[in-house]
């Protein structure tokens, strides 16, 4: 009797995925997801941002997505509670962990003084680039032209403001690399 309804949960969570990436495909016509991403909190879509979610990805508690450019999301990824805003690209590679943090490929706006009430400019955008297997840890803040090596950590609270190599863990602001794993 526990098999069958062990079952029928499965099969209930299947629906109600189903009709979540439905919904979410209604409202968000830019964002494409695979036909098994889970999203079990809600996600919000701002701006014109187009948004593709790999297979086996999921969607924790509230993800919001922002801006005007292209998000890719790969396979096996799990995005929980994150905020992420995108003018120009971002891409996350797969079986990566995104926790609740801000994820910014812009300033979005000038930062020299006499520019700063102007349009922005071309330096004001960089694409970010979250290579496969990385931990994003809960606060953490990544900025515009970052590219996180393969197998890192990014700690609780860290400023990412420059590239991370592969297999370390960084923590802190400014960031510094605390441990390499071996390869």
């Amino acid at each position: 009797m526990g098999h069958i309804d062990k079952s029928v949960k499965k099969s209930l969570a299947l629906i109600y995925f189903a009709a979540k990436r439905f919904f979410y495909k209604l409202r968000y016509p830019n964002v494409k997801t695979a036909s098994d991403v889970a999203i079990k909190g809600s996600l919000i879509v701002k701006g014109n941002v187009r948004v593709n979610i790999g297979s086996g990805s999921r969607l924790g508690k509230k993800v919001t997505i922002y801006g005007c450019g292209d998000i890719n999301i790969g396979s096996n990824v799990f995005l929980n509670g994150c905020c992420i805003g995108c003018q120009h690209s971002i891409s996350i590679g797969d079986d990566c962990l995104i926790s609740d943090c801000y994820i910014a490929d812009s300033d979005y706006h000038n930062l020299e003084p006499l520019l700063r009430h102007s349009p922005p400019g071309e330096k004001v955008t960089a694409p970010i680039i979250i290579k496969r297997n990385v931990w994003v840890g809960a606060r953490a803040t990544i900025m515009k032209g970052v590219n996180v090596g393969e197998d890192s950590v990014i700690g609780l609270g860290s400023v990412v403001r420059k590239s991370v190599p592969p297999s370390v863990v960084v923590i802190g602001n400014p960031q510094q690399i605390v441990k390499h794993f071996n390869q």
